[in-house]
């Protein structure tokens, strides 16, 4: 049985239009790796500063990470923070004028943001055998999209 599979979905016909994505995410974390990031001691470094590299880093580089994306060429990126007493939440929103959604390029933001908290972090939250039981990632999802006509 012979399957076709679509490359790149063709976009050329369609109108350059602004779109705003934004996503967001969280990452709960023991008390003392919160402790840690507010208090800047974390050994690798500033975790918020770290993070907010690798959401914007990662938000530029969604077509080489998702397969069907498009390059887009963007023209805004904005990563915030916000700390609880056990929960980092993280939301990226992205602005372009182009011709596809900027969907993926937040969420993937969002991802990468957290993973790169987590991984700053991960010496707090080991136990005594060296897993991660009260860390996690969730509620990542898009919580807003924006397409001008």
């Amino acid at each position: 049985m012979k399957k076709e599979i679509e490359g790149i979905v063709d976009i050329s016909e369609k109108k350059l239009v602004k779109r705003v994505a934004t996503a967001t995410g969280q990452l709960k974390l023991s008390k003392p790796s919160i402790d840690a990031i507010n208090g800047n001691k974390v050994k690798k470094g500033n975790v918020i500063e770290a993070s907010t590299i690798a959401a914007i880093q990662a938000v530029k580089e969604t077509p080489r990470i998702i397969p069907h994306c498009h390059p887009i060429p963007l023209e805004g990126c904005n990563v915030d923070w916000e700390i609880s007493d056990t929960v980092l939440h993280c939301t990226v929103t992205v602005t372009a004028n182009y011709k596809t959604g900027i969907e993926m390029e937040a969420i993937t933001g969002v991802c990468a943001g957290l993973l790169c908290a987590l991984d700053m972090v991960k010496s707090y939250e080991k136990d005594n055998y060296g897993q991660y039981p009260d860390s996690e990632i969730s509620q990542v999802k898009i919580i807003s999209k924006y397409k001008s006509e």
